[in-house]
């Protein structure tokens, strides 16, 4: 299943704990296809079933629910994260049209429509979900430091990935 539009496919930048995260669920799909050879479904899935298989939402949804809770933030749904994610940057004065990119939208003019007249909506309605992304927003200071040590990484895949060569 492909996605909704051109724009859709796009890199997001991600924090190293999610990269590292990411590696270590590759080291377990890679321990189950060996290990299940007949059985599993190469879908190419990093959080998948012990099979292969996609995950269900609900299985994913109860840990979100979950974490939520253990935060104390409100009980939402998951794509009112995005939302509320594009509607922060904007209130927070990033670049429209570096939103627009970040959020995959085939126009500028459809984050800016649906968007940026809700500012006050969801800031006003959240209040702990807007401290919480400040934490996580990085300030104009620290992004030229990030992008710099961003360059600096080199990754050794072989660890990761057995098949890589």
């Amino acid at each position: 299943m492909g996605l909704k539009t051109k724009s859709s496919y796009r890199e997001i930048p991600i924090p190293d704990y999610v990269f590292e995260a990411i590696l270590k669920e590759r080291q377990v799909y890679e321990r189950n296809k060996n290990r299940r050879k007949r059985e599993f479904q190469d879908m190419d899935y990093i959080c998948c079933s012990n099979y292969g298989k996609a995950r269900s939402k609900g299985f994913h949804c109860r840990y979100y629910k979950q974490l939520l809770a253990e935060n104390g933030l409100p009980d939402i749904r998951w794509h009112d994260l995005r939302s509320t994610y594009c509607t922060l940057l904007l209130k927070e004065a990033f670049n429209p049209k570096a939103v627009w990119k970040l959020m995959g939208h085939a126009k500028e003019l459809i984050t800016m429509d649906v968007y940026a007249d809700n500012k006050g909506i969801i800031a006003d309605g959240v209040p702990e979900i807007e401290e919480y992304m400040k934490e996580l927003l990085p300030n104009l200071r620290e992004i030229e430091s990030f992008k710099k040590e961003l360059l600096e990484i080199v990754v050794d895949v072989k660890e990761f990935l057995p098949d890589a060569g």
